[in-house]
């Protein structure tokens, strides 16, 4: 085994290791965020309130000891209060430059659908190009940066559906369901025995990997190697869904990319230097549920974007 890939799947168990302290029953949500964070990609998390979205995230960056910040977007909300504004100073007669919450390393975008297009797009620039623009002002965000946005999957009034390009922009869209019945116990036997979700730091969770440590760690999956055939297989994945009878718009090439850099870090932080068909599927829903579109007449039918992206692909061969 590759030394940089034993060390990242070692870093990924010290840190499931203690986001379990506050998490109970959402291994595969968790696992995914990891792969996010690994791949340096921004996460759409989606989900009725109450599991554990949040918190999922800010035990994430407490495990990495990665400053974090929180963003409640309300129809109110103005790009400024995202990225920052200039501000005058009245003892020195002078405008200073006043920075947003968006100068973070962990930046959670909750409830973003919201907040009206206006007030979204300020995210665009910083999650594409790691740098805002204010006033004419060119600021760099810190390093590491990601986005988790949260939204709600069953109240649409008053929201602002994210467009295709902004979606385009997450690595992946994970979708957090109810926690099994087992999971669910766990959950009220640790608030039973006094757990608090606003005393995060009383659950135990410690610094398990650090910010100067993610960059090696990092740099090790860029490292991991993926076959001709496996290569192929991707891009036969994403091709698949561009004129597919149900879907309106398939996955671009940026698709093709956010599903091999999710298929490394899968396949690092399982411990292997090499992908596998197998790493490819496991990230295949969360890469591209979200950049696909259905037709009116398939939602009519009750379909959604993972019945029709399984369907597609069984029709794929895999390489052996």
């Amino acid at each position: 085994m590759d030394t940089g890939v034993q060390q990242v799947a070692e870093a990924a168990e010290r840190l499931r290791g203690e986001i379990r302290k506050a998490i109970a029953g959402q291994d595969e949500v968790v696992d995914q965020l990891l792969i996010a964070l690994l791949a340096d990609g921004h996460v759409l998390l989606e989900g009725v309130p109450g599991v554990a979205k949040t918190l999922a995230v800010r035990s994430l960056a407490l495990a990495c000891d990665l400053p974090f910040r929180r963003i409640q977007f309300t129809p109110d909300l103005m790009p400024s209060d995202i990225t920052g504004t200039s501000v005058y100073v009245s003892s020195s007669g002078v405008f200073e430059l006043r920075l947003g919450p968006i100068f973070t390393s962990v930046l959670l975008a909750d409830e973003i659908n919201r907040t009206p297009p206006k007030t979204q797009a300020a995210l665009l620039e910083a999650m594409e190009e790691r740098r805002v623009t204010i006033e004419g002002s060119t600021q760099s965000l810190p390093d590491p940066f990601i986005v988790f946005a949260t939204q709600n999957p069953i109240e649409y009034e008053g929201t602002y559906p994210l467009p295709e390009a902004q979606l385009d922009r997450f690595l992946f869209k994970v979708l957090v369901d109810y926690p099994d019945e087992s999971a669910e116990l766990t959950v009220l036997d640790l608030h039973h025995r006094g757990f608090r979700p606003s005393r995060l730091d009383e659950a135990g969770i410690v610094s398990v990997v650090s910010a100067l440590e993610l960059a090696p760690l990092r740099a090790a999956i860029a490292g991991v190697q993926v076959t001709a055939e496996v290569l192929r297989y991707i891009g036969s994945l994403v091709r698949k869904t561009r004129g597919a009878e149900h879907l309106v718009l398939g996955g671009s090439p940026r698709a093709g990319v956010a599903l091999l850099s999710g298929s490394k870090a899968a396949a690092a932080l399982h411990g292997r230097d090499y992908v596998t068909p197998d790493d490819v599927m496991s990230v295949y829903l969360p890469a591209m549920r979200h950049r696909v579109l259905l037709r009116p007449e398939a939602e009519i039918e009750g379909l959604r974007p993972d019945d029709v992206l399984k369907n597609l692909a069984r029709q794929v061969p895999v390489p052996r």
